[in-house]
């Protein structure tokens, strides 16, 4: 997906720049970059590819190649910035995180109209974010410029200018299913898309920004340019799977919301007898840790890691080009602990199941290590629309998500009138498709989050959550 962090100081930003971005590296893997901004050197960039390493090691020496009061860095999985840009605005720096789907109707609109042309990637995509910054420098100032391109895209785009002369500026998306933060600390302010980053170098948030809202900000201060709207809809899969633990998106701390959910989740499978019989509960590493620990504490199961991830050698970043050497590295991460899984009937919590491809390998493993049953229960409703907003799915169409594929092979195309039966575990067709689960994923049982007990978890009025993932409404 993507993240990004941007600080003005009255003293060297590049460090806190420096992990203000890092702290944002569990959103990408792909492409990380920063951008300084200094008044006798000007507007200064570097990009590095993050695939196979971590940021923190691409950028160990920005410190000695960059300097200025103003930074900005950002995690990318997708095209490379920030991107630095001359315009009739002038010259400035833009990262951007998102999603345009309507890229190449936008592309040839701009080019039939004589007064642009994009630098074409490979196989003739082009860099989302230097279309955003077309459409910014299509109008003389950057508050309509920015919210010109908010209508005209379709899909989801978080923005962040340094502008030459180091003042940032920061726009949430048009309707908030991204946070974007602004945190003030005695020497300055910064924006950030994860809260906790601004904490962890002693910035105080002041300010959670509304839908479309606009703030500009200096050394010295923060500037409104445009107040946004009340027209919320923030991603709820920020709650129950890729927002980082320690952060507090809307009031709604990530780690309480996951408590929460699990505990919801033990309260549905004790109302159904569906949790007896189990001798240990245990979260899919990492994120389905936290809703497994609460599914234990409220169901009394004792809560036990089976298997441990090792990760020292194997970061999550390390993704070989080969599909069978992906599937050597996932298991050589898996370290079973056997006396917790020989014999035992386990019950592990996943954040969500997508493809299913991963949860197969894992419980493949976990019966070679001698298991007697595994039963999933997913945190989140059966996901059953790629996501059109953030690219946060490991799917490409919705056709790769498992629960379609088997929906498809049922019933064809007639199936997809009964998706919202499909999610229900009480009707025939919910039942039918938590029993091909079990088959092709080799499961005991296995059992999903509600959409009423997600939004209860989170705590926020339904209105203002997207969860077209589950429901395909927006």
């Amino acid at each position: 997906m993507g993240g990004f962090f941007g600080a003005c100081r009255n003293s060297d930003a590049i460090s806190d720049a420096f992990f203000g971005t890092d702290y944002h590296s569990h959103l990408g893997t792909k492409r990380a970059g920063m951008a300084a901004y200094d008044s006798k050197i000007g507007l200064q960039r570097s990009i590095h590819n993050i695939e196979n390493s971590p940021f923190r090691t691409k950028f160990e020496h920005v410190f000695e190649e960059m300097e200025g009061h103003s930074a900005i860095g950002c995690i990318s999985d997708y095209a490379p910035q920030p991107l630095l840009i001359r315009s009739r605005l002038g010259k400035y720096a833009i990262a951007t995180v998102g999603v345009v789907n309507n890229t190449e109707e936008l592309v040839e609109r701009y080019v039939a109209s004589g007064d642009g042309q994009f630098d074409a990637m490979t196989g003739g995509a082009v860099n989302t974010t230097e279309l955003i910054a077309a459409l910014i420098n299509k109008k003389t100032s950057f508050t309509e410029g920015i919210q010109f391109a908010q209508s005209e895209i379709d899909g989801t785009a978080a923005i962040l200018i340094l502008k030459e002369g180091g003042n940032i500026i920061a726009a949430r998306d048009k309707v908030g299913r991204l946070p974007l933060v602004i945190g003030k600390s005695e020497d300055g302010y910064c924006a950030t898309l994860e809260p906790f980053a601004a904490t962890k170098l002693d910035y105080e948030p002041v300010k959670e920004l509304r839908a479309g809202e606009i703030v500009e900000i200096s050394a010295d201060g923060m500037t409104t340019l445009y107040e946004g709207t009340e027209q919320m809809k923030i991603c709820s899969f920020l709650w129950s799977y890729y927002g980082y633990p320690t952060s507090t998106y809307e009031g709604k701390n990530v780690e309480v919301m996951r408590y929460r959910n699990g505990a919801i989740m033990a309260e549905n499978d004790a109302a159904c007898g569906k949790n007896g019989e189990i001798d240990y509960v245990g979260g899919i590493p990492d994120s389905g840790t936290p809703h497994a620990i609460g599914y234990a504490n409220k169901s009394g199961i004792p809560f036990a890691r089976a298997f441990i991830k090792y990760t020292p050698t194997w970061a999550r970043s390390f993704t070989p080009a080969k599909q069978s050497e992906r599937n050597r590295i996932a298991k050589m991460k898996q370290i079973p602990v056997h006396e917790l899984i020989e014999d035992k009937n386990l019950l592990f919590v996943d954040d969500s199941i997508v493809r299913g491809t991963q949860i197969r390998e894992t419980v493949e493993f976990l019966y070679e290590n001698g298991a007697k049953a595994v039963h999933m229960r997913s945190a989140c409703p059966p996901i059953m629309y790629s996501c059109k907003y953030l690219n946060f799915s490991r799917a490409t169409g919705d056709m790769d998500l498992i629960a379609r594929k088997i929906i498809a092979e049922l019933e064809g195309d007639e199936g997809n009138k009964y998706i919202h039966e499909y999610s229900d575990f009480s009707t025939e067709r919910g039942k039918k498709l938590r029993e091909e689960l079990c088959k092709r994923l080799h499961l005991k049982t296995i059992e999903f989050q509600t959409l009423d007990g997600i939004i209860k978890a989170i705590g926020l009025e339904p209105c203002k959550l997207c969860t077209y993932c589950y429901t395909g409404k927006e």
